[in-house]
């Protein structure tokens, strides 16, 4: 089978396409034919290695999964012992190692069945950035009807759902972009779209009870004006920081000024969990969560795709498909 491979860290250039073993279902494991795969930031970190923090579990001087790609949808080809939840043919999305390929094996928790109102290409873009979103505003952020809510970042990949979601929890959203991405957030349903190259939030009149952060450029104080007295930052990710610890250092500045405030300061660390994807699967069916896609790449142009992403322009997400779909 193809497959997008890389034997080094490093940038997009370090990506092939190159035909590998297919992969077998082991115990627990199912068998996928690959129909799309989504990339996030996560796909970046792997590829580059960086921070080198990341090395420690992912392989020091090389990957030790040498095929990208998390986000997957596809059809079941097999199931290895033990699975119960799936057969040959089923529609899934969910997470695994090596999405990147026309064939890939997934754990059986780490599945569910697509929505149906969703594409493969639309399904394959929802794990791991809408439970992104999801954690934050739900369980960090314990996002209330009625709540002023800023999304920084808005036309991000998480930004994007977390515009979406706020508005189901019953939130009035104001989302935080460039200019060629305000109507994209004003279209999915934020009440307020604040342009950042001609407005600075932290200095304007509104004062918000919750506020998401997925851009990381901006420093604490600032982020704690824009707040209510007894509001709450949520910080997810974040880029920058340096080669070893990139924006764990910023993570760490939450974590040692948290108690010292009266803001509530939160920061995220993401885990793919399956039931928060049959949350948001309920809420996409319900037609009150849709993922956004910028561009769609055929996996003989995987590289291309990673160096779309680098270019970080994209407005949603950045869609690979198959070649065995």
């Amino acid at each position: 089978m193809k497959a997008i491979v890389q034997d080094t860290y490093g940038s997009s250039d370090v990506l092939h396409l190159r035909d590998i073993d297919k992969p077998v279902a082991g115990e627990g494991q199912v068998l996928l034919r690959v129909h799309a795969t989504a990339l996030h930031i996560g796909d970046w970190h792997l590829m580059t290695g960086m921070p080198y923090l990341l090395r420690l579990g992912f392989g020091w001087r090389g990957p030790k999964t040498s095929v990208r790609g998390m986000d997957v949808s596809g059809r079941v080809e097999a199931v290895g012992k033990g699975v119960t939840r799936f057969q040959p043919g089923d529609e899934v999305f969910g997470t695994c190692d090596g999405a990147l390929a026309e064939y890939a094996c997934a754990r059986e928790d780490k599945l569910l069945h697509k929505p149906s109102n969703l594409s493969f290409e639309q399904a394959a873009a929802v794990p791991t950035s809408a439970a992104t979103a999801l954690q934050a505003l739900r369980d960090q952020g314990q996002v209330q009807p009625g709540q002023k809510v800023l999304i920084i970042g808005a036309a991000g990949g998480v930004g994007l759902f977390a515009v979406q979601l706020a508005k189901a929890f019953g939130a009035h959203v104001t989302g935080v972009c460039s200019t060629t991405k305000v109507e994209l957030v004003r279209s999915i349903g934020a009440d307020d779209v604040i342009d950042y190259t001609r407005q600075d939030f932290t200095e304007m009149g509104p004062r918000y009870d919750l506020i998401l952060d997925t851009a990381g450029n901006r420093e604490l104080p600032l982020l704690r004006r824009a707040l209510t007295p007894k509001g709450t930052l949520v910080i997810v990710g974040g880029e920058g920081g340096g080669r070893w610890f990139g924006g764990l250092d910023r993570q760490l500045r939450v974590l040692m000024l948290a108690p010292f405030v009266s803001h509530r300061l939160r920061l995220l660390v993401a885990l793919a969990r399956k039931e928060d994807l049959e949350v948001l699967k309920e809420l996409i069916e319900a037609g009150k969560v849709m993922p956004v896609i910028d561009r769609t790449f055929p996996l003989s142009e995987g590289r291309g795709a990673v160096r779309y992403l680098e270019g970080g322009h994209a407005r949603g997400k950045i869609v690979v498909t198959s070649a065995a779909a």
